[in-house]
């Protein structure tokens, strides 16, 4: 990694998921084989923020989005940390990356319509600490005691593998010792359901079937995802399970369209190559990429394009997507698609493309349909967003 100081190598050494196919490292990993309801909204219905210590009055100061984020957050300390926590580390030297794409959308339209009703003199105080982006960084920082760089990248649906990168640089570097990385959305709204549902982005059946012949677009799912990262001499120090090395990452734009992916394929070629420079990996090492896989036509397509450009087709890497169950997490997409990618490490298995039962023949990609058995090695995971914002990260076995 480019920002690597004094050799310091960065490891996966907690995860913490909540998504609409499980909650917890072993229900979500299970979840990942079972098919999902044709749903084009995916919740995760039975979240109770009770359950991780947010009291009733605590829960109502923050909007749904924060709450998963902080629900995350904890699941993935007491993962890798058990009872003893992150006392080991100094505080000032605990990060938090969080992305999210919306931010506190639930708040934002209900004091919309109270504004609407009631005047402005009746919108909430709290309306804003609530809309905020960064409000489950602050609430991750706030309630689990991290006082490091605490920072939020918005770039849409690539935002939670940004953040992993950021997060993996801020180890690298020796400004922190641990860092928890990820994303965290939640906005299934009116606003939201009518803008993606009018853009035609969303699928019309429910079913989220990523390069799949009768793709017809992605099904919005809410769901938070956190990786704990940390330098890995510190970590086989205190015997920690390291479930995969982040061994580089890249980022590039499009420059293209607000909403469609470029049909050349360039932006995402190239940081998937940015990437595997940056650790130092030849493409035929890639033996997996856990694509971002949308179900959308036209992204599926390019992105298809570009990763058998770069990697070729004889075969070429095993590619997945899991969004055939999670659905379109947007800023949460990428990190839980970290945690995915790490529990293939703990697993030697890649989890199917889920709804997919007929491959497009236009797609030149191994996709993989059922559970395949998978001896670890260099893997990449992709994210690409409306903006052209492109992330693609690369993990390794230790």
């Amino acid at each position: 990694m480019m920002e690597s100081r004094d050799g310091r190598r960065v490891v996966i050494t907690g995860l913490g998921v909540l998504a609409p196919c499980g909650t917890g490292v072993e229900a979500f990993w299970e979840g990942l084989g079972k098919p999902a309801e044709p749903a084009v909204e995916r919740t995760i219905d039975d979240f109770d923020p009770q359950a991780y210590g947010l009291k009733y009055a605590e829960a109502r100061r923050l909007d749904r989005f924060a709450q998963l984020a902080y629900a995350a957050g904890k699941m993935a300390i007491e993962h890798a940390f058990g009872d003893e926590g992150l006392a080991r580390y100094d505080e000032w030297r605990r990060g938090v990356v969080m992305g999210t794409g919306i931010g506190g959308a639930y708040a934002w339209e209900n004091n919309a319509q109270v504004l609407t009703t009631k005047g402005e003199k009746g919108v909430s105080p709290l309306t804003v600490p609530m809309v905020m982006p960064n409000a489950g960084a602050a609430a991750v920082s706030m309630r689990l005691g991290l006082r490091g760089p605490v920072e939020t990248i918005a770039t849409a649906c690539a935002s939670g593998t940004h953040s992993i990168a950021a997060g993996a640089k801020l180890v690298a570097s020796g400004r922190c010792d641990v860092v928890l990385a990820g994303g965290s959305e939640s906005c299934q709204t009116g606003v939201m359901r009518g803008g993606f549902n009018n853009m035609k982005a969303t699928s019309p059946t429910g079913i989220s079937r990523p390069f799949d012949v009768a793709r017809d677009g992605f099904c919005s799912a809410e769901a938070a995802g956190i990786l704990v990262l940390e330098e890995y001499e510190a970590a086989k120090a205190r015997d920690a399970t390291i479930y995969a090395e982040v061994l580089g990452s890249g980022s590039t734009a499009d420059a293209h369209h607000i909403t469609a992916p470029d049909p050349g394929g360039d932006g995402a070629f190239n940081c998937m190559r940015l990437a595997l420079e940056d650790a130092g990996v030849d493409p035929s090492a890639i033996t997996q990429v856990n694509a971002h896989g949308t179900s959308t036509p036209l992204n599926d397509a390019a992105e298809s394009a570009a990763v058998a450009r770069m990697f070729g087709t004889a075969p070429g890497p095993a590619m997945t997507s899991i969004k055939g169950v999670t659905g379109h997490s947007l800023g949460a997409a990428g990190a839980i698609e970290g945690v995915a990618l790490a529990l293939s490490y703990l697993h030697k298995k890649i989890p199917p493309t889920m709804g997919t039962t007929e491959v497009d023949p236009k797609i030149e990609a191994d996709i993989v349909l059922e559970w395949r058995d998978w001896e670890p090695a260099p893997a990449l995971s992709n994210s690409f967003a409306f903006g052209g914002h492109n992330g693609s990260i690369v993990l390794g076995p230790i």
